[in-house]
């Protein structure tokens, strides 16, 4: 019995270490709406970019200056609904594991999430200047995806393998460009919501 409880107790320091760690606040909740959110941005995107030509085709993108102010809105409004309903879940979940939502762990977690993703928006802004428009989704899953697994190490290590995924489709959507929008449809809707329900079932149901 004395055996069993050393080993309760190691379990316990182990659990309070991890805690004290990472960032086990995230919701799965949280990925569930950026993955809505995206799913339908990439219609809205879909329609603005792809409008009259056959879905079935390898489809061919030449944007006005008109159709680029509609898709940045469209990134504008994903982006905003994503960040509040992930604050709004992650805020709830925190509450219930008595985690303050802003903390040292989930500091070092965005730092490390958006030094990728600045890098990425900064290249994709002067690949959209350069009239490279095709591959600015690959490269939003790419180094999303880095994001993501640089993040990895500050919250909970299901986000690694997402990251992994993510980079994957991006790569894919370099060799294939004209599919791009769909895989990243797949990428930030699909796997976000696919996602949110594993980590939501495992961790907060």
């Amino acid at each position: 019995m004395e055996k069993q409880k050393y080993l309760d107790d190691l379990q316990d320091i182990k659990t309070i270490m991890d805690r004290s760690s990472r960032f086990i606040s995230l919701s799965g909740m949280s990925g569930v709406i950026a993955g809505i959110s995206a799913l339908v941005g990439a219609y809205l995107a879909y329609s603005t970019v792809y409008s009259g030509q056959d879905y079935l085709n390898y489809r061919h993108a030449n944007l006005s200056f008109y159709n680029l102010t509609i898709l940045f809105s469209i990134a504008v409004g994903v982006l905003i609904t994503s960040i509040v309903g992930g604050i709004y879940f992650t805020h709830q979940k925190s509450k219930k594991t008595n985690q303050n939502i802003w903390n040292s762990q989930s500091k070092r977690l965005i730092i490390n999430l958006l030094i990728p993703l600045a890098t990425g928006g900064i290249v994709c802004l002067i690949l959209i200047g350069k009239g490279l428009i095709g591959i600015i989704a690959p490269f939003t899953l790419i180094f999303y995806g880095l994001g993501l697994i640089n993040a990895s190490k500050y919250t909970l290590s299901e986000i690694r393998s997402l990251g992994m995924m993510q980079i994957l489709l991006g790569i894919v959507g370099c060799q294939f460009i004209g599919y791009g929008l769909i895989l990243w449809a797949l990428g930030f809707g699909v796997l976000h919501i696919v996602y949110g329900i594993v980590m939501y079932k495992k961790y907060e149901a």
